[in-house]
């Protein structure tokens, strides 16, 4: 709509994940030959968490050069104006649709303490809140970023708890595209995050029916955390 506004008709042609084999080799035969090809998306700038990157990928290991015109970022957007630090970031794109592995990733992010970005669709939004919460700790500082740039964006901040009910209370908020960013893990000394760690890896050697003199001689000796602040703690959520 934007090109036809301008009156720009040069020629597209859709690339996306269901097409992108068939049509790279296609496409990097026609730069062979000479022409000149602009990869553009429909919001935000290309290739992030979207299609794109096996036809750059195809055109440089073919010699093509490829540049960039740098240009809009949600990720980048939500990131500037939430609040919270952004020296160090980690983007996971959209979190996996099924609970189980969403929660599942979500637990593999728990100690990092780097800031975390997160975009989310509007059927899945309320649910993914409310697993953050669980998962990384309802006082954790976030912020929701909606419609970035557009008419009805908004940027709610507060801890993962406040926002999980802030967003299931009010249907309006339940609307558009979404950016989730949320604060970094507190950083531990060296002992704490042994610990830590000694306490992961034991539970999962108890959910797999290791007793717990066993499992927390094993943690020890995985993480280097002290075998008896393991087993003392068996009872504190590890069984």
């Amino acid at each position: 709509m934007l090109l036809a506004r301008h009156g720009v008709a040069t020629p597209m042609l859709a690339l996306h994940e269901h097409n992108e084999r068939a049509v790279v080799p296609r496409l990097v035969e026609r730069l062979h030959g000479g022409e000149s090809l602009a990869l553009i998306s429909d919001a935000g700038t290309p290739l992030i968490s979207d299609p794109g990157y096996r036809l750059v990928e195809a055109a440089r290991a073919a010699g093509v050069r490829v540049s960039t015109v740098p240009g809009p970022s949600a990720l980048i957007a939500a990131l500037s104006i939430s609040g919270l630090p952004s020296d160090r970031f980690a983007f996971e794109g959209f979190l996996p649709a099924k609970p189980a592995a969403r929660r599942a990733r979500l637990a593999a992010l728990v100690e990092d303490p780097r800031t975390l970005v997160f975009y989310e669709a509007k059927h899945r939004i309320e649910e993914t809140l409310a697993d953050l919460a669980a998962a990384l700790g309802a006082g954790r500082r976030a912020a929701v970023a909606r419609e970035l740039t557009k008419l009805h964006e908004t940027v709610l901040d507060g801890t993962l708890a406040e926002l999980a009910a802030r967003v299931a209370a009010d249907p309006e908020q339940r609307l558009g595209e979404f950016v989730v960013v949320v604060a970094g893990a507190p950083e531990r000394d060296d002992d704490a995050r042994r610990l830590a760690e000694g306490e992961r890896v034991m539970k999962l050697l108890i959910d797999e029916r290791v007793p717990a003199s066993s499992a927390a001689k094993l943690a020890a000796k995985i993480t280097g955390a002290p075998k008896n602040a393991l087993y003392r703690g068996k009872g504190d959520g590890l069984n």
